[in-house]
């Protein structure tokens, strides 16, 4: 008969060892086996953090820099993008001949539209071309030639008129077609940029303001939104968007009655040229992304925001701040009138330069 108490269990049990403490606890031991050479036992020294060189911080400057444009280009093109072109009607009047790095004729036409800041919205009636200018712009040179709006042309297809009438009349395209056949001597328009009084206080601001030289004091009546009228001293004049708008814009100015709207047109190129050495300015560098942005939303244009960019280009490199504006003699009423010499010597300054 089986005794049926159990006995003992037949494997054995083993107690295991008290690990002993390890100097400088676990995680120290941890990191000096970790830390042991494979020829040794001795550790490996600590890695030395690189010390700041003058090399070292160029590197990083440099790649700032880099950032930094690459940031603004980026904007440029993207503000261009969503910008409104021209339209089919205005692209059929422009020639395809030229290009910003060979040469290219750009009209550049600002119109008192009933927008912008300086606008008087309650007038009504179609806008006129406030601003009549052609750009010839070339690899790393720009000229300039201002028409002034009370110059007497005929308007293919309306007759005798103002030159800025052509605007209101039929739009940017007869615009062009008005100005090749008034200068002729083979000028063709090969762009067409439209300045949006609206978005231009903007890009100035953007900029820190433009700098100007004021050959008069000017003394203006009120006119559109500016219901005090403006006033500027002689000399030089810092202004912010909102007054360089006005500036380029007065219309009669008490302290000089005998200006005319050729003294007009050279203003407008002069604030055009404080843009272009605005923009080489090493401030400019600091805003530049928020200039990239505002710039192409001042215009409307046929060109894309590269050829843009090279317009750009063109202004901060190869402008002067020489200004010329056809020469007209006084007057019909109010008309200017423009011998085929000064025609023939303006286009060919122009686009051959002096």
């Amino acid at each position: 008969m089986n005794d049926p108490t159990p006995g003992p269990p037949e494997y054995k049990v083993y107690r295991s060892r008290r690990k002993p403490a390890a100097r400088g606890g676990d995680l120290d031991a941890l990191r000096k086996r970790l830390s042991r050479n494979r020829d040794g036992d001795e550790p490996r020294a600590p890695r030395d953090r690189p010390p700041i060189t003058p090399g070292r911080v160029l590197k990083w400057v440099a790649v700032a820099i880099a950032g930094w444009l690459l940031l603004s280009l980026v904007l440029f093109l993207i503000s261009a993008q969503t910008q409104d072109g021209v339209s089919a009607e205005t692209e059929r009047a422009l020639s395809s001949e030229g290009s910003l790095f060979t040469g290219s004729n750009i009209l550049v036409l600002g119109s008192d539209v009933r927008t912008g800041e300086s606008i008087d919205e309650s007038q009504s009636g179609p806008g006129r071309s406030d601003t009549i200018m052609l750009v010839h712009a070339a690899f790393g040179s720009v000229r300039k030639l201002s028409i002034p709006r009370d110059v007497e042309v005929d308007v293919p297809g309306h007759g005798i008129n103002k030159i800025n009438a052509a605007y209101a009349l039929g739009g940017p395209a007869l615009t062009i077609e008005t100005v090749e056949s008034f200068l002729g001597n083979g000028l063709k328009v090969n762009h067409l940029v439209e300045v949006d009084f609206k978005n231009f206080p903007d890009f100035i601001d953007s900029l820190g303001g433009v700098t100007v030289t004021n050959k008069t004091r000017i003394c203006s009546p009120p006119f559109d939104n500016f219901w005090k009228g403006l006033r500027f001293k002689k000399g030089e004049i810092d202004l912010n968007g909102k007054r360089a708008l006005g500036y380029a814009r007065v219309r009669k100015n008490g302290c000089a009655p005998a200006e005319d709207d050729r003294d007009r047109a050279a203003r407008q190129q002069q604030v055009l040229s404080a843009i272009g050495s605005k923009v080489k300015s090493p401030s400019t560098f600091v805003r530049l992304p928020w200039v990239s942005w505002n710039a192409p939303r001042t215009l409307r244009s046929d060109m894309n925001g590269l050829q843009l960019m090279g317009l750009f280009a063109d202004m901060a490199t190869g402008s002067s701040d020489q200004t010329e504006v056809l020469e007209a003699t006084c007057c019909s009423g109010s008309n200017l009138f423009v011998s085929d010499g000064a025609k023939s010597d303006a286009v060919r300054k122009l686009v051959e330069g002096d």
